[in-house]
């Protein structure tokens, strides 16, 4: 039986047999190995044969526990996205003063540049060109919207507070307030269209500087990344209001 994702979750819950723990053991194995072929190969060229022959395993195994290389990648889709999303949830909470929301935006940039420079290679996966034929399945937007949801409820807060972004006099199209639509529902109460508009772009902005660097783009242009990336992500507290 070929374990679905959901189904693998239950499985940390459910009571611990022996065949349960080897079974998750290989699983773990498995997933280590494929993500040490992502640092050296790529996505593109993940391959379960490469896996099962790194583990010592006939490639009808590896099937067993991954029905093909797409089911592979979209777990380590998943766990990627759920890695970064701890981090920066933990970034978040690590802020004690919870009404300085600044601080907690730099927090949270910080963890995303963290992770990707210790993790280039499945930052790469999550955030870098496509794999040619793969579409990702309903099961990674959950994990994906993690480190997002972070930034939509700082400024949530903020704006509670009487603080957050400043108004853009009308100036958010009626066409992208409903396409932002579904992003602004995400927080109670809703965001405002401006609100999520700047959001979108904050975070395109972080998003864009950090795979800059990490894919070598602002070699020569840029002499120390860390002054740089503390200058951006003060700039974006500003445009957001939290400054």
């Amino acid at each position: 039986m070929v374990l679905s994702l959901g189904m693998m979750r239950a499985m940390s819950d459910a009571p611990r047999t022996a065949r349960a723990v080897a079974r998750a053991e290989l699983t773990r194995a498995i997933l280590d190995s494929a993500t040490q072929q992502l640092a050296e190969v790529g996505p593109a060229a993940l391959s379960v044969r490469a896996v099962a022959r790194d583990l010592g395993m006939a490639s009808s195994a590896v099937y067993r526990y991954f029905a093909s290389r797409d089911d592979l990648l979209t777990a380590l889709l998943v766990e990627a996205y759920d890695d970064l999303g701890a981090a920066v949830e933990e970034a978040d909470a690590a802020v004690t003063d919870r009404d300085d929301v600044a601080a907690r935006w730099r927090a949270t940039a910080g963890a995303v540049h963290d992770w990707a420079r210790a993790h280039p290679h499945r930052y790469a996966l999550t955030y870098g060109s496509p794999v040619p034929g793969y579409a990702a399945p309903q099961d990674t937007v959950e994990p994906a919207t993690r480190a997002p949801r972070v930034l939509l409820q700082l400024l949530a807060d903020a704006l509670a507070a009487g603080r957050g972004v400043r108004d853009l006099g009308g100036r958010v199209d009626p066409a992208e307030v409903a396409a932002t639509g579904p992003i602004s529902a995400v927080t109670e109460p809703p965001l405002p269209p401006e609100a999520t508009v700047r959001a979108l772009a904050v975070w395109a902005t972080l998003f864009g500087h950090v795979s800059l660097e990490l894919f070598g783009h602002m070699n020569n242009a840029v002499l120390d990344y860390d002054t740089h990336f503390a200058t951006v992500v003060d700039l974006a507290a500003y445009d957001l209001g939290l400054a």
